[in-house]
C-alpha cells in the first residue's frame, strides 16, 4: 500500500514533507532479515525478533530455511530463494513460518536480491504478520469509503489549522472545491464563517485533546446555511498530536424549524403582552404608549403611533380621497435605545399633514400595510417628515421601513410606522401580519378610548349645562361646594348639589346621586334637579319634596337616584332634613365631635309610593352641616363604616375656611383614577339679624 492509500479516494491531501515519522509501520512491526547468498542470517533487525521468536544470537549465521520453515516446506523455500537470486525478481506472498514456541503462523513476505559493491549478492526479505496486516487494511479501506462517500464532510487539518484532507461532501457544503482548502488556514477557506470563534474552538481542541461536539455554525446572512461542526485531536500511536479531524452535518433546515419556531413563540409572547398591557386605560395617548412599547424592541428599534387628526376631534373619520393629503397627530414614539432617528418622527401632540406620496398617507387611504424590506436613499423623503428627518434617518442607518394602518370596526383611525436600524433582518410578510393583529388590538382600544372621552365630553358638557350658575350665597348661611367627574368617561354624570333660597329667608339644600351613569344619568340628573328647584319655590316640607321627585322618578330613565333634601330656617335655628336612600350628613359643631346624623333613611327615588319622613335638627351659628355623595367615601378596598370614620376625623380638625375644608376632603379622601362622580355641599349658618 503506497503513502497516498492512507488517504481516501477522491480526498485531496498535502504532498509529503520531511518530518517526524508516522506510527503505521510500528502498527506493522515490519521485520527486515538479509540472507547471503548460501541462505545464511547475516541481518536480523528486533522486529524479526518479535515476529519469530528468534533473538539475533540465535539467528545470525544459521540458515534460514532450517530456522523458520517446516520439513514439509524445506523445498519450495529453497526454490524460490533460488529463483530471487538467480533472476533478480522479488517475490511476494504468504508463507507459513515456524514461530520459535512451536506455533505456525502465516506471514505476509516481500523478498528482493540486493548487491553490494563487490557485486556480491544477498536477499532482502521484509515480513509482517498477515493477520495484522489484513486487521490495518481492513480498518483502511473502511476508513477509506467512509471518507469518501459519507454524506457527512470531513477535513483533516495540520497543528497550524491548514487543511490537509477535505472529502467530497466538505467541498460541497463549503461550496468550495479542494484545491482552495488544501494548504490554506481557516480563515483564508472559511472568510464566510465567524471563522474567529471556529479557530478559537479548534486551538482548544488541540491544545486539551477534548473534543467539542455539535456546535453551532451559522453564515453571517439569515439566507446562509447552518452547519453542525464537531472537532476531534488526531494522535499517533506515542500520543503525539498530529492535528486535528472536524465533522461538518448540514443541519440549514433542522436551523430553520427551530429558527422559526422560536420567532413563532416571540411572536406569541408580543401578542400576549400586547393583550394585557395595551388598552389598559381608556385614555387615547396612553394606549397609544402602550403600543409603541410593545413593538420596541421585539418587532422594531423605532415605533410611532399616528391618528388622523378628526379621529381625536370626536368626528367619525370621513374617507380618505386616493391622492389627497391626510392630517395626522402624533400620539406616541418609542425608540429600543437612544438615536437621533427619534427626531424623524413627529413630536407628540403635533399635527401634520401629509401628501399622497409619503407612504404613511399610502397606507391611510389604501387601508392595508405598506412594507419596503430595503430602504433605499430614495425612499428616506417618502418616509420621514421633511428633508432633515430624512437625513437623520439615513445617519442612523434605516435600512427596513413598515407602515400598517389602525383600523377598528372597519375605520381606518391611523397607522403604526415600524423602523430598523440595528435589527440586521429586513420586515417580510410574517412581521406584517403580526404588526396588523398588534395594530388591529390596539386599534379597537383607541377606537373605545375615544368613543369614551367622546361620551364623557358630552356628559360633562350636559352636568356643566344643567349644573351652570353658581348657586346663591343666602343671606342666613355661607355655602362651599365641588363637584369632580368621575375619570370614567361611562361614569359621568349622575351626581348634583343645590342651595336655593326659599321664603322667610329660608335655604333649601339638596345633594342626590342617579344611579347610573354618563349621558342618560346627566338627563335625568338635569330633570330631577329642576323639579327639586321648581318645588323649593313652594315652601314644601321636605318628606314632600321627595315624594313629589319619586313620582317624577318613576317615568326616567335611570329611574332610581338616592337624594337627601334639608331646609334650613335660621329664625328658629332649626334645619327640617327628609333622606331618600342617601347617606347621612355629617353636623361639625364648635367644641363637639362630628357626628354622622342618625336619619330614617327612606327608600330611593324611583321605587314608587313609599313613604318618606323628616327629622328636624338643631343648627346654630358656627354649626356646619356637610352633605356629599357616595362617591366622596365608597372604594373598592375599604369598608364604608371606616371611610365614614375617616371622614368624621378629616371634619375633626380644626378648619374655619370653607373652601379649604372642601380642597382637604377631596384631596384626602378621593383618588385621581376614582370611578364615580362626586358632589359636596358644605353650610355653615349666619347670626340672623331681625
Amino acid at each position: 500500500m503506497g503513502a497516498t492509500d492512507a488517504f481516501p479516494e477522491g480526498a485531496a491531501q498535502v504532498g509529503a514533507t520531511p518530518g517526524q515519522p508516522g506510527g503505521l509501520l510500528d502498527v506493522l512491526g515490519v521485520a527486515a532479515v538479509m540472507l547471503d547468498a548460501d541462505g545464511r542470517i547475516t541481518l536480523w533487525s528486533p522486529q524479526a525478533e518479535s515476529l519469530f521468536g528468534w533473538t539475533a544470537e540465535e539467528a545470525l549465521g544459521r540458515p534460514a530455511a532450517q530456522l523458520l520453515v517446516g520439513p514439509e516446506h524445506f523445498d519450495l523455500v529453497l526454490g524460490l530463494f533460488s529463483q530471487v537470486m538467480a533472476g533478480g525478481e522479488s517475490w511476494a506472498g504468504v508463507f507459513p513460518v515456524q514461530h520459535k514456541d512451536g506455533s505456525t503462523r502465516l506471514v505476509e513476505f516481500r523478498n528482493m536480491r540486493l548487491l553490494d559493491e563487490r557485486g556480491e549478492s544477498y536477499a532482502l526479505g521484509i515480513a509482517t504478520d498477515q493477520a495484522v496486516l489484513r486487521r490495518v487494511e481492513r480498518d483502511l479501506a473502511l476508513s477509506v469509503r467512509l471518507v469518501a462517500q459519507s454524506p457527512i464532510g470531513l477535513a483533516v487539518l495540520d497543528t497550524s489549522l491548514r487543511f490537509v484532507m477535505v472529502n467530497p461532501a466538505l467541498e460541497r457544503i463549503n461550496d468550495l472545491p479542494a484545491d482552495q482548502h488544501i494548504g490554506r488556514d481557516v480563515r483564508e477557506a472559511l472568510s464566510f464563517l465567524d471563522t474567529d470563534t471556529i479557530v478559537s474552538s479548534m486551538r482548544a481542541v488541540l491544545d486539551t485533546g477534548t473534543p467539542l461536539l455539535d456546535q453551532y455554525t451559522v453564515g453571517r446572512t439569515a439566507a446562509d446555511r447552518a452547519w453542525s461542526v464537531s472537532y476531534y485531536r488526531l494522535e499517533d500511536a506515542h500520543g503525539r498530536v498530529l492535528g486535528l479531524a472536524t465533522s461538518v452535518v448540514d443541519v440549514t433546515e433542522q436551523h430553520r424549524s427551530a429558527t422559526e419556531a422560536a420567532r413563532a413563540r416571540r411572536r406569541l409572547a408580543v401578542i400576549a403582552d400586547a393583550s394585557a398591557t395595551v388598552g389598559t386605560t381608556l385614555d387615547v395617548d396612553q394606549t397609544a404608549h402602550e403600543l409603541a412599547d410593545v413593538i420596541v424592541p421585539e418587532l422594531a428599534d423605532l415605533a410611532a403611533v399616528d391618528v388622523l387628526d378628526a379621529v381625536l376631534d370626536g368626528r367619525r373619520p370621513t374617507s380618505l380621497s386616493r391622492g389627497g393629503p391626510a392630517r395626522f397627530r402624533a400620539l406616541a414614539v418609542a425608540a429600543a435605545y437612544s438615536t437621533e432617528a427619534v427626531r424623524a418622527a413627529d413630536p407628540t401632540g403635533q399635527i401634520a399633514s401629509y401628501e399622497a406620496d409619503r407612504l404613511i398617507t399610502r397606507c391611510v387611504t389604501e387601508a392595508r400595510p405598506v412594507l419596503v424590506p430595503q430602504v433605499s436613499e430614495g425612499d428616506l423623503p417618502h418616509i420621514a417628515a421633511d428633508p432633515q428627518g430624512a437625513a437623520l434617518l439615513g445617519k442612523a442607518g434605516l435600512h427596513s421601513y413598515l407602515a400598517v394602518p389602525l383600523i377598528a370596526r372597519g375605520e381606518v383611525l391611523g397607522a403604526l410606522s415600524l423602523y430598523r436600524v440595528r435589527n440586521p433582518e429586513p420586515f417580510d410578510e410574517d412581521d406584517a401580519v403580526l404588526a396588523v393583529e398588534l395594530a388591529a388590538r390596539a386599534a379597537v382600544c383607541i377606537d373605545n378610548a375615544r368613543s369614551y372621552q367622546s361620551e364623557r365630553r358630552t356628559a360633562l358638557t350636559l352636568q356643566r349645562h344643567l349644573m351652570n350658575h353658581r348657586p346663591p350665597q343666602p343671606t342666613a348661611m355661607e355655602i362651599a361646594y365641588r363637584y369632580q367627574p368621575a375619570q370614567a368617561a361611562s361614569e359621568v354624570g349622575g351626581d348634583w348639589f343645590d342651595a336655593i333660597p326659599v321664603a322667610g329667608d329660608k335655604t333649601a339644600l339638596v345633594v342626590g346621586d342617579v344611579m347610573g351613569s354618563g349621558i342618560n344619568a346627566a338627563a335625568t340628573m338635569g330633570q330631577l334637579r329642576t323639579t327639586a328647584r321648581a318645588l323649593a319655590d313652594l315652601d314644601l316640607d321636605p318628606a314632600e319634596v321627595l315624594r313629589h321627585l319619586d313620582h317624577i322618578a318613576v317615568g326616567l330613565d335611570p329611574a332610581f337616584a338616592t337624594c337627601l333634601y334639608a331646609v334650613y330656617d335660621p329664625h328658629r335655628m332649626e334645619c327640617r332634613i327628609a333622606v331618600a336612600g342617601h347617606l347621612p350628613p355629617v353636623v361639625v359643631r364648635p367644641d363637639r365631635a362630628p357626628e354622622l346624623l342618625d336619619l330614617p333613611t327612606g327608600a330611593p327615588l324611583g321605587v314608587g309610593g313609599v313613604p318618606f319622613e323628616q327629622t328636624t335638627v338643631a343648627l346654630r351659628e358656627g354649626d356646619q352641616l356637610v352633605l356629599y355623595t357616595d362617591g366622596l367615601i365608597e372604594t373598592r378596598d375599604q369598608p364604608i363604616d371606616a371611610r365614614l370614620d375617616i371622614l368624621l376625623e378629616l371634619l375633626a380638625e380644626p378648619q374655619q375656611d370653607l373652601e379649604g375644608l372642601c380642597d382637604r376632603l377631596l384631596r384626602s379622601l378621593r383618588d385621581e383614577h376614582d370611578h364615580d362622580d362626586v358632589a359636596l355641599l358644605i353650610a355653615r349658618p349666619h347670626t340672623h339679624n331681625d
